[in-house]
């Protein structure tokens, strides 16, 4: 389904309090082999920060990353205006009042230790492969390895998670597995930030197979964007983080300066 760009950001620039959720590896930050080096394009940096200055208007980033790497990688500081959901939305960073404190059990924090430290050695001979810990899991990293090196390392964590945490959520995305405890999607995490912002209207944009979810949930008077090629469900696609970052611009002006 496409949608007419104008009047799309024509309508959600009127709405009384705008929510734009925007994931970030592949949406604002270009993919990078070593996924630490991720960082916004100078044009998407300025687009989120021309929407983060306007009233009644919340920005958020959802990434499937930990806070404390999402942070890192949009260069978020202790005053920054930017609301932050990560782990798919089983931590928040909030805007005043800094990390809201997500259970974390014990027990499912001890067995994370253990998988983690398992799928480390179990893939520590293939080239190309990375174990990234999580806050609530681990993801396997296939980027620079060849696929069947990739193929492998899959094939070997897998097993490691189903024969230990069986009830924990798998996700695929783009040279990238990722296992978790938590059962969170970028889909609730939309829905939170829309619920604690008081949003009436939510724009959200992705690129990836995680951020479909998110996309399916939208609603009535909601714009999804899909960022990149791919199956999608969202209204709209762009071509790439440039043009994105001229949508998300276009929407800060006509917000900034209604029409009559």
């Amino acid at each position: 389904m496409s949608v007419d760009a104008a009047e799309a950001l024509t309508t959600l620039a009127s709405t009384p309090r705008l929510l734009v959720a925007l994931d970030f590896d592949g949406t604002l930050s270009p993919l990078e082999d070593d996924p630490m080096a991720s960082r916004m394009l100078p044009a998407a940096r300025d687009a989120v920060a021309a929407l983060s200055a306007l009233p009644d208007t919340v920005v958020a980033l959802v990434s499937g990353r930990s806070m404390r790497d999402l942070r890192l990688i949009a260069e978020h500081l202790d005053d920054s205006p930017l609301w932050l959901a990560g782990s798919h939305g089983a931590e928040y960073w909030e805007p005043g009042s800094g990390l809201r404190p997500a259970d974390d059990d014990p027990d499912a924090a001890a067995l994370r230790d253990r998988l983690q430290q398992r799928a480390e050695e179990a893939t520590a001979h293939l080239e190309g492969v990375w174990i990234e810990p999580k806050a609530f899991g681990l993801g396997v990293h296939t980027r620079r390895a060849d696929a069947a090196a990739a193929a492998e390392a899959n094939r070997l964590v897998d097993e490691i998670v189903a024969e230990q945490a069986p009830a924990w959520r798998r996700r695929s995305g783009r040279d990238i597995v990722e296992y978790a405890s938590r059962h969170e999607g970028k889909d609730s995490a939309v829905a939170a930030l829309r619920e604690r912002t008081g949003a009436t209207a939510v724009l959200f944009a992705g690129d990836d197979v995680t951020d479909e979810d998110a996309l399916g949930s939208l609603k009535p008077g909601d714009l999804g964007v899909r960022v990149g090629e791919g199956d999608t469900v969202a209204t709209m696609t762009v071509a790439g983080i440039p043009e994105l970052a001229a949508l998300l611009m276009r929407l800060a002006e006509a917000r900034a300066h209604p029409g009559p």
